[in-house]
């Protein structure tokens, strides 16, 4: 059975006190559709920032409650199929990213998509790659905006985060409450402007709860691999958890010293960055299936 979530039913902050949009139950599949993370405030290139509402940025439609869900459960969701809307856009300008410093003006892109692929300009067509920037569930503690990632997943602007992708996430709050938005028709680690070519789309995903299984970051896992991804206030403090929270989680299943599996993450594992622009910054460590499979290491 496929349910479906409209994108009406949104939110700009993950928090436990959101009334649920949607109650499921494990196993369900949901059709979930929404608003690019402008909310459709950038109507063409002419658009200038004071036109722009800062406060209705990264809405994320949600919260869905997923029954079976209490706090010390894994949230699994695979990502099924992402259709993308017919046009994007980015921006950039004075503040914003990383270059912004350098910058006098603000600045607005329409991007079509035709063809299969990202009309940038006349000279040049980008691949697409559809990816979600924004997918977690409610927090710990205190709200947290949808422009923030964290242990609850959030803006973590990851590429990885796409069709074929299972995501795990810590379950903090009963029900989850997993809510997700800011889709991407293609982006680079780092996004470095401070945009993706920022999109609606439809997205399908499938949740399941894995009891009594605690996590201390969002995993990821596809057919390459297993990644950690961890937000912190500096790229070095992300690295630096991420290396050190799988090493933690693989240890256990192997029967490698630390400084054995240490020097194999060194030879086999890849330090990657996924954003370098959100309050927190966000890295992933990504360990390649031969090594999982030479030690069946499942995170289910």
């Amino acid at each position: 059975m496929t349910m479906t979530l409209s994108k009406e039913h949104f939110v700009y902050a993950m928090d436990k006190d959101h009334p649920p949009a949607l109650h499921v139950s494990s196993g369900t599949t949901i059709q979930v559709h929404t608003y690019d993370c402008f909310q459709g405030q950038i109507k063409s290139e002419d658009t200038e920032i004071n036109a722009v509402d800062w406060n209705r940025i990264n809405p994320a439609t949600g919260p869905v409650y997923i029954e079976e869900a209490e706090p010390g459960d894994t949230l699994k969701v695979t990502i099924q199929d992402i259709q993308l809307g017919d046009k994007g856009v980015m921006v950039t300008g004075p503040d914003l990213g990383v270059m912004g410093h350098r910058m006098e003006t603000f600045q607005a892109k329409v991007i079509p998509i035709q063809g299969g692929k990202a009309v940038f300009n006349k000279d040049l067509s980008l691949p697409l790659n559809p990816m979600i920037g924004v997918i977690g569930v409610a927090p710990e503690g205190d709200a947290v905006s949808c422009g923030t990632p964290g242990a609850h997943g959030g803006n973590m602007d990851t590429k990885e985060v796409t069709t074929g992708a299972s995501l795990f996430f810590p379950v903090f709050q009963k029900g989850a409450l997993l809510s997700l938005g800011d889709l991407h028709a293609a982006m680079g680690d780092g996004e470095i402007s401070v945009s993706g070519v920022e999109i609606p789309a439809e997205v399908s995903i499938r949740v399941e709860v894995i009891k009594n299984r605690t996590l201390p970051f969002p995993f990821l896992k596809n057919e390459d691999g297993m990644s950690i991804l961890a937000s912190k206030e500096t790229l070095d403090k992300a690295v630096e958890a991420a290396v050190e929270h799988m090493i933690d989680f693989l240890q256990p299943k192997t029967d490698l010293s630390l400084s054995e599996l240490t020097m194999l993450m060194s030879a086999a594992g890849q330090v990657q960055v996924s954003q370098v622009v959100d309050p927190l910054k966000t890295a992933r460590f990504f360990v390649p299936d031969q090594v999982l499979e030479a030690y069946s290491i499942s995170i289910e």
